[in-house]
C-alpha cells in the first residue's frame, strides 16, 4: 500500500508544471495589451507571419516644376506661334497673316499635327478629356481657341487651322482665272451646310461612341499621312474642287467651323462699321468669304481675315472718308493704310 501510495504521488509531481502553464502560452499573441509596447518576440512574430506580403512602393510624386519643364519646348513654340498670329491680326498686316499661315501649315500641320478637331468636341461635350498637367499646350490650344472666338470671332478659322491655312496659300497661288464664284443666294444656302454634317457627327458619335468616324468627315488627318485609299482619293477630289471653289472646305463642310460659328454670336469686339456701309459694295465683294452682305457683317461666317478692316483704314478707298475730304475736315483720322507697304 505504501508503495503504490508513493507511485501515485510522484505522478502528481510530475504532472504540475503542464496543468499549471497558462492556455495563451501555447499560443502567443501578436497584439500588446492596450498601453503596452510590442516586446521584442511580438515584433518578431509580427514580422513572420507578414514575411509573404511585397512592400508597397512609393512613387515619388512629379513637381509641377519638372511637368513643365517636360513640356517646355511645346510650350514655347505654341506662346511664340499664337504671339505671331494675333500680332497680325491688330497690326492688320498682310505680310505676317501670310507668315502665320505659312507657320500654321508646318507648326500646327506637319510638326505637331494638331488641330481643334470634331473629336475635342466629343470629348468637351461628354466631359471626356486627357488630363490636364500631361497636356498643358492641349489645354492652352483649346483655351486660346474659344476665347478668341468669344472675343474677336472665328480668328482661329482665318489664321490658326493649318488646314484652312493651306487652302488659303492655295488661293494665292491659283489664278484666279479658274475660280468659279459661287452665287450669292446659292452660297448663303449652302453655309448651313456645316451644320448639318456637326449635328449628323454628333448624332452618330453619341449613338455608336465611334471616334474614328471622323476621318471621313474631316481632311486633318491627312497632316499624320494615315489613311486608307478611299480617304487619299477623297482628300485628293477636295483639294482639286477647291482650286475652283476658294476656300470650299471652311466655308460650307467644316463641323468645326459650324461649332465656331455658333460660338462666335458672342463675339465680343466684332468690326466696326461706317454710315456708308448701308450703299458702299466694296468690301462685299471684296470678302472671299461671303461674310458681309449688304450692311451687315454676318458673325458666324466671318473669320477675321482682315481684307474689309484694310479698306477702312485706307484713307484712299474707303467712301466714308472720302466723304469726309470732301465735306473739307476729317473728324477722326485713322491710320493710314497703303496696300504696297505691306504686302510682299
Amino acid at each position: 500500500m505504501r508503495r503504490a501510495a508513493a507511485r501515485l504521488a510522484l505522478l502528481a509531481l510530475l504532472s504540475l508544471p503542464l496543468a499549471t502553464l497558462p492556455l495563451r502560452a501555447a499560443q502567443p499573441s501578436t497584439q500588446p495589451a492596450t498601453g503596452e509596447a510590442p516586446s521584442a518576440r511580438q515584433k518578431g512574430d509580427r514580422a513572420t507571419a507578414d514575411q509573404w506580403n511585397f512592400a508597397e512602393e512609393e512613387e515619388a510624386a512629379e513637381s509641377w516644376g519638372q511637368i513643365v519643364r517636360s513640356q517646355a519646348v511645346d510650350l514655347v513654340l505654341f506662346a511664340a506661334f499664337t504671339t505671331l498670329a494675333l500680332v497680325g491680326f491688330f497690326q492688320k498686316s498682310v505680310r505676317l497673316q501670310l507668315v502665320t499661315l505659312a507657320s500654321s501649315v508646318v507648326y500646327m500641320g506637319l510638326y505637331k499635327s494638331q488641330l481643334i478637331s470634331i473629336v475635342n468636341v466629343y470629348g468637351l461635350l461628354s466631359g471626356n478629356l486627357p488630363i490636364f498637367k500631361y497636356n498643358l499646350v492641349f489645354y492652352l490650344f483649346g483655351g486660346f481657341t474659344l476665347v478668341s472666338t468669344v472675343l474677336w470671332g472665328r480668328l482661329y478659322c482665318g489664321r490658326i487651322c493649318a488646314f484652312g491655312a493651306m487652302t488659303q496659300l492655295m488661293d494665292r497661288i491659283v489664278p484666279a482665272r479658274l475660280r468659279f464664284e459661287v452665287p450669292k443666294a446659292f452660297d448663303r444656302r449652302a453655309a448651313y451646310v456645316k451644320y448639318a454634317f456637326l449635328g449628323g457627327a454628333l448624332l452618330y458619335f453619341f449613338a455608336t461612341g465611334d471616334l474614328l468616324f471622323y476621318r471621313y468627315v474631316e481632311p486633318f488627318w491627312m497632316f499624320t499621312r494615315q489613311g486608307t485609299v478611299v480617304m487619299w482619293i477623297g482628300l485628293a477630289t477636295l483639294l482639286v474642287a477647291t482650286v475652283f471653289i476658294r476656300n470650299l472646305y471652311c466655308r460650307f463642310l467644316c463641323p468645326v467651323g459650324a461649332f465656331l460659328a455658333l460660338l462666335s454670336n458672342l463675339t465680343v469686339f466684332r468690326i466696326t462699321r461706317w454710315s456708308e456701309c448701308k450703299t458702299c459694295k466694296i468690301c462685299e465683294k471684296t470678302c472671299e468669304w461671303g461674310a458681309i452682305r449688304g450692311p451687315t457683317i454676318v458673325a458666324s461666317e466671318c473669320v477675321r481675315c482682315d481684307d474689309c478692316e484694310r479698306l477702312y483704314l485706307d484713307q484712299q478707298k474707303c467712301p466714308h472718308w472720302l466723304i469726309l475730304k470732301k465735306k473739307g475736315g476729317v473728324a477722326y483720322m485713322a491710320p493710314v493704310y497703303s496696300p504696297t507697304a505691306h504686302s510682299p
